[in-house]
Parts: C-alpha cells; structure tokens; sequence
C-alpha cells in the first residue's frame, strides 16, 4: 500500500530525502538545533524496525477510506465515572470504561500508534507524527525536538503551540497527576521552548531509543485552559480536545455523548482515514454487567463485547438472534493475553512467604473451572505474555543463560533448571495430590491445621484473608476456590465493592489478593517497569499490586528497556517472565485467542480485521441504518 495511493498533499509536504527518514533508512541532517552533531530528522520511528507506512501511504491497511460517515451508536459501559480529565489520580475517568471506542474523553498526543493513543492494529512499537510534525535526535539519544504542526488546532480554534507541550509536560509531572505519567517520563532532565513550534526534551544519561516513544505519547493540553482550572481535582468541566470527537453532553455516571467534528484539524491524517465513522456515540454507563446485557438484548445498545463465558453459550438464546436482527460473532486475533491474574499483596506478611504463594497457587483448580464454569472456553496462562513469542519457553537458551549470569544467585534455582508450568488436574487424584503438595509447603513455612483451622505455630495467627473484587459475577469463580482453601483450613472472605471503592483501594494497595488485568502490548516495553519494578510498589496507584520488589526483576526491566533489537527483547522478557513465574507473585488466570462480540445488523467493516486491535473504530453505519440510527436517537 505506497506508490499506488494518492498523496494528501495538504497534509504532507515532503522531500524524497524526507521519505526515506519516515521509513527508516537512516539518513543524517546536520542540525542547528543542540551540538554540532549528526542529527535525524524524521516523521515516524519504530522500536526496532522500519514503520511499516510511509508519508506515500493514505491509510492503514485495516481501515476503508471510503467508509461511510454518519448516524448515533449507543455502547455499553460497564462502570462508572466522576471526572472528565483521564489524567488524575483523584476519581475515575470516563475512558477507564469506554475502551471499545478507543479515545472517549482523552487529548491527541504528539505522536500516534502506541497504545496510549489510537494503537496500530497491525504493527508493534510504532509512531507517527500527530500534533508534530517531525522529531530530531541524535544517535545517543540525549535530547529530542518536535516541531509543531502549524495547522495544529483545539476544537476552540487555539492554535496548539510548543507552550501548549511544555506545559502540558510539567502537568503531567506534577503530584496531581496519576503516577503512570511520572514513571514514563522519568528520562526526561528538563524541556525547553525553542519557539512557538519548537519544543525541546533533554534527556538523563544512558536514555533508550523508547524514551522517543514516551515522550510522543505526551497528550497536549491547553495551557490557556489549564492555566483557569484546577488540574487535579475532579472536574466536570470539559477540557478543548483536539482529535475527532468532542463532548457534547454528559451526566457523570450516567451517560456521556461524543459527536464527531466533521472539520478537525488531522481529519485527514492516514492515522484518521476511514476511522471514526459515527456522528454520535453515546455511552451509557451500568454498574451492573447483567443489567446493561438485558438493556442490549432489549435494543438499547448496539454492540457488546462478551467477557463471560457461560453467557456466550446460555446467554444469546433471544429472538433477536433467532432472527438475524442482532448477529454473534467470533474473531480470532494475535493479540497477546493481558495478564488476567490474582494479584497477591506481598506488602502483607501473609504472602511474603513465596511457599504460601505457592501453596496457594497449588490449591487453585483451574481445570475444574473451566469445564464447569466457563464451558471449555479459555486457556490456562502460563506466562505473563501469554499468546506471545515473549513469553517462557522451554528450558533458559544460552542467550538467557548468558545474560542471567550476573543474577544467577538471585533467581530460584528453578529458574535455571526448569520450564514453568502450573499443575493439571484434569483426572480425579490430581487436586488431592496437590493439595498434599500445597500442605507440605504451608507446613515448612509455619502453618500447622489445628481444630479445622491453619495456624501460625508461633503467633497462633489464623491463615484468613479477603478477596477484593468489583463484580459480583466473578464471585462464582472464587467461591469454588474459596472452598478448596476451606478444606487445608484456609479461610478467604469475598469482598464485593463498587468501581470508585474498588480503585481508591487498589491506588492505596489497601487489599490481600485481588484479581486485575494488565494491558500487555505486541512488544513489552515500559509499562512492565510500571507493573513489576521495585520503584513503582509504593507509588500509591502504581500497577506494582503485588509489591515486587526485587533485585532480579529489577536488572531484568532495565535489560528489556535497553534491548536494541526484538532479539535483545525477546531474551529478555522471556528472562523475566521464568523469574516472575518462579516467585509465585501472582496466580496467573486465563485467556481466549478470539474476541467475542455480538452487534446489530446495521453495521459495515473493513474486509481485514487488524491483527493487534478490535478494530471497531474502522466500522460505520450501513447506508439505510445510518437513517434508521438518526430517527431513533
């Protein structure tokens, strides 16, 4: 998809000399901007390789720039909200439920394609230029500029400027905003405004080639608006955007309504082109999953992702179905698992213990879940990176061997001499035998079974403990588990909260074991510092739920974010998953290779699904649906 597409020459002026640095092939300009140094200038990077567009290309290959625009969808979103900023710490966001569209509430940031802002659906690690218009750097690394499109704009019409980066850079270095932000950006010594479309990052020593890609994923935010309103509180306000939709109505925690701006400023960026299709999308928010189903099934909402499986097989017996009026769907994907696990808090003395850890994890039965529970549907993870080259396997190679040796006293011994796997208990003995396994482990870490009860044999302490979650539909999990503890004499109180409790607990790490979900990208990069590295685990509201910390991990997370090519990375990670795995820091659950989703008939898409995304922002309205969809609303 290059020479046979159209060039939007409004959009993109540029050199042959100038394709060629999109593409990657490494061309060098002299720049009066730093040292007197080589210095590239580009409009795209890749982690590793080449991006896979070029400034010749109109589109992505997954999108239909012939898509129809128009008409109102209505999509479920499963929680609640109290803010309009995505940024914060205090209060939950829109965006945290309304990922099926993708941006919701949330600012175009300098650089698009990672997964901060409108992912690539069929390459990893990539960005292109938004807000920008290109960066320069050198070859170590220590500073970038990024020159500001001039036609850059706010839905107001404020022109965006380098004042506008800066500042919004210094907000999201500030104590209001949420932590992820801070950790991102922790490469970053100072920025500097060159002028009204130049804005310079200079970086600490020893910076990566992925602080590129960081600093792009900045989101740029209104200095004039900013500078009015007070940044970390829960605001109601809404914020000028700058991307394809705008709010245009809203009741926190009841409902929120987009409507596209027919004339933004990069309506006609390829990474736009046939995406973003609807005039209106309005969420409607349900703190109850089997609510907002019956409200789908019903007519009130138009699409639905299934995530429970005993619903996709005894949930979709309706007429609707029947009739052909509402369509259910498999899709197979490459995307990797999200790390779906039980989180347990190693900040407690409980589970400081790797034996507990183990033991606990022994007594989880997942075979018999899966074949009663969810119907055969899901896989086991057997790695953090599941459905992933990056994940384990197999015994270490000698390119794990090599650079695990100065750690090597550091990391179980199983991580040398074994492949992870969790236990089957697919035949009858099988979870006997485990329980048996998971007894003698709780024995050598100092539990003794006294009058139908586990006890420290020094402190008398009782071995109990509460589960945290914020649905009531995952309670069929646990309380199976629940019941295998019972009978080691392990007690597990299920506690069901709301999403606003659910996340101030979480932010706090007030919690024993918890289940969550961390985003896993195509390449692991440096979300996995904010999930596992000893920095991040009292940072209230970092993802370090388990409070890694460890010397291990750590050396491990600064070998990934160093790696200088996917071979470098995939050692790595896989490195980290075998120590991850090995220390018990979490019971990992499981995943399915396919999305499920159920939709009215009034919807078009793409021949090509994306490989790493859903994809649904590339869908439109059939043409006699669009004025169906019109009428309703």
């Amino acid at each position: 998809m290059h020479s046979n597409l159209s060039l939007n020459t409004d959009y993109f002026r540029f050199t042959i000399a100038q394709i060629l640095l999109a593409i990657g092939v490494g061309s060098v300009f002299w720049s009066n901007i730093g040292h007197a140094e080589n210095v590239q200038k580009v409009s795209s990077i890749s982690l590793y390789d080449y991006p896979k567009y070029t400034l010749e290309s109109d589109h992505f290959d997954y999108a239909n720039p012939e898509a129809v625009k128009g008409g109102k969808i209505t999509l479920p979103a499963l929680g609640t909200y109290d803010t309009l900023n995505p940024y914060v710490l205090k209060g939950i966001a829109a965006s945290d439920y309304t990922a099926v569209y993708g941006i919701t509430e949330r600012n175009e940031p300098l650089m698009a394609g990672t997964h901060f802002y409108l992912e690539s659906g069929d390459e990893a690690q990539s960005a292109y230029c938004l807000v920008c218009e290109t960066l320069e750097f050198p070859a170590d690394y220590s500073w970038v500029v990024f020159t500001i499109n001039p036609r850059a704009r706010f839905h107001n019409g404020d022109a965006i400027t380098a004042h506008d980066v800066a500042f919004s850079y210094t907000l999201l270095m500030s104590d209001q905003a949420h932590p992820v932000f801070a950790n991102n950006l922790a490469v970053v010594a100072s920025v500097k405004v060159i002028s009204d479309l130049q804005v310079k990052f200079l970086l600490k020593p020893g910076a990566e080639r992925s602080a590129l890609l960081r600093i792009g994923e900045i989101p740029v935010m209104s200095k004039n608006f900013w500078s009015k309103h007070t940044f970390g509180a829960s605001s109601g306000i809404a914020q000028p955007l700058s991307g394809p939709y705008q709010i245009k109505e809203f009741v926190l925690g009841n409902y929120l309504i987009l409507e596209r701006v027919k004339d933004f400023w990069s309506k006609d960026h390829p990474s736009y082109r046939g995406m973003f299709n609807f005039d209106e999308v309005r969420f409607d928010f349900y703190r109850d999953r089997t609510v907002a189903f019956e409200a789908f099934k019903s007519g009130g909402l138009d699409f639905w992702i299934e995530y429970v499986s005993k619903n996709w097989v005894t949930g979709y017996d309706f007429p609707a179905i029947h009739n052909g009026t509402i369509i259910k769907k498999k899709i197979p994907h490459q995307i990797p698992a999200n790390t779906q696990s039980f989180f347990m808090n190693t900040r407690r003395p409980l589970f400081s213990d790797v034996r507990v850890r183990k033991a606990l994890t022994l007594l989880f039965d997942y075979d018999w879940l899966n074949k009663n529970i969810f119907s055969g549907a899901y896989r086991r993870s057997n790695s953090y990176y599941a459905n992933s080259k990056m994940g384990a396997q197999g015994l270490p190679t000698a390119a794990e061997m090599e650079l695990l040796e100065p750690i090597r006293d550091k990391v179980p011994k199983e991580v040398l001499a074994r492949e992870f796997s969790y236990p089957s208990y697919s035949q009858s003995m099988d979870l006997r035998n485990g329980m048996k396994g998971a007894i003698q482990l709780l024995k050598d870490a100092g539990w003794e079974y006294q009058n139908s009860e586990l006890r420290h044999s020094e402190t008398g302490q009782p071995f109990e403990f509460e589960f945290l979650i914020n649905s009531p539909s995952f309670q069929r999990v646990l309380i199976y588990y629940a019941s295998t503890l019972k009978k080691v004499g392990i007690k597990m109180n299920i506690r069901v909260v709301d999403s606003a409790q659910y996340k101030v607990r979480l932010d706090a790490f007030d919690f024993d074991m918890t289940v969550y979900v961390l985003p896993q990208p195509a390449m692991p990069g440096h979300e996995q510092r904010i999930y596992f590295s000893s920095e991040q685990a009292d940072i209230r509201g970092s993802r370090n739920l388990s409070g890694i910390k460890d010397p291990a991990v750590d050396y491990l997370l600064n070998k990934l974010a160093s790696a200088k090519t996917e071979s470098d990375l995939m050692v790595a990670s896989r490195l980290l998953d075998r120590v991850l795995l090995w220390n018990y820091y979490s019971i990992l659950n499981w995943y399915s290779g396919y999305h499920r989703i159920a939709y009215k008939d009034i919807f078009a898409r793409p021949q090509q699904y994306p490989q790493f995304i859903l994809g649904f922002h590339t869908w439109w309205l059939k043409a006699d649906s669009s004025k169906n969809q019109s009428k309703r609303n």
